[in-house]
């Protein structure tokens, strides 16, 4: 195998952060990095469930999320969803992706009727910007139930267990974690591995690039995978132990204004 561009070995993830806050005005937000990729995960939570939900009687709260790369994310701009007039497809089975992997660790029942809107706006791309998406997202998403916490609008997180996604894949016939684009782009085999912390499987995506593997390669992408996990679940702890849900005072009170706007 060829080094790799960054000097990792292959079971080396890239240097991964978690910046909260980076949105003020969502109820919870971090810019996370995995490498040079970058995206800005806000979660908002609205207080009212969507209409299907009401006419079905279906209890609880529910859980949507919207994906989009911004204009100047890539080396070539990309042109809005909004200048085309649709979302892409690509966009379309990502924010879903993103969607299931949250509904998998919340418990919808104790969000309450309410409803939480995740948003992943990628601010650089350089490989794995879904699994950075889902991987942010949860941490946004628990510090938007601690502001709901401090705002006494709940007791307890409705965040069952941390979701995380890694990306592994066959590059230069040797099976590598955490591809960045110059690895995902001539890799033979690319694979994106949803995991909760107690590494129970949420969701596998993979396939061959105009190639096939074998269920040896597949194996030691998973265990590429559940090593990466176990090591961003940590950061993802680390991020929320240090994150104070007090400092936002504005986006408590709003939470709570909101709260009293429905109960009148």
């Amino acid at each position: 195998m060829s080094e790799r561009i960054d000097q990792r070995a292959v079971d080396e993830l890239r240097p991964i952060s978690f910046q909260a806050d980076i949105a003020p005005h969502a109820h919870g937000s971090v810019l996370v990095s995995f490498g040079d990729t970058r995206v800005i995960c806000g979660a908002t939570i609205q207080e009212g469930v969507p209409r299907w939900m009401m006419q079905q009687n279906v209890k609880g709260g529910w859980l949507t999320a919207e994906y989009s790369m911004l204009p100047y994310s890539t080396l070539d701009r990309k042109s809005r969803d909004s200048s085309r007039g649709r979302v892409d497809g690509r966009s379309t089975e990502i924010q879903r992706l993103i969607g299931r992997s949250l509904r998998a660790v919340v418990d919808l029942k104790r969000l309450g009727q309410r409803t939480l809107w995740i948003d992943c706006d990628v601010l650089q791309a350089d490989g794995g910007t879904r699994t950075a998406s889902i991987t942010g997202a949860c941490v946004a998403v628990q510090m938007a139930f601690l502001r709901m916490i401090e705002a006494g609008l709940m007791e307890s997180s409705p965040m069952q267990k941390m979701a995380v996604a890694v990306s592994a894949g066959v590059w230069e016939d040797e099976c590598v974690l955490d591809l960045n684009y110059h690895e995902d782009k001539d890799a033979s085999v690319d694979f994106n591995f949803v995991i909760t912390e107690e590494l129970a499987m949420i969701e596998m995506q993979g396939s061959g690039e105009e190639a096939t593997f074998s269920e040896q390669q597949m194996l030691r992408m998973l265990e590429l995978s559940k090593k990466g996990v176990l090591e961003i679940a940590k950061l993802q702890h680390a991020a929320i132990a240090d994150f104070d849900a007090r400092e936002n005072p504005a986006v408590i009170e709003r939470l709570r204004e909101a709260a009293k706007k429905r109960r009148r």
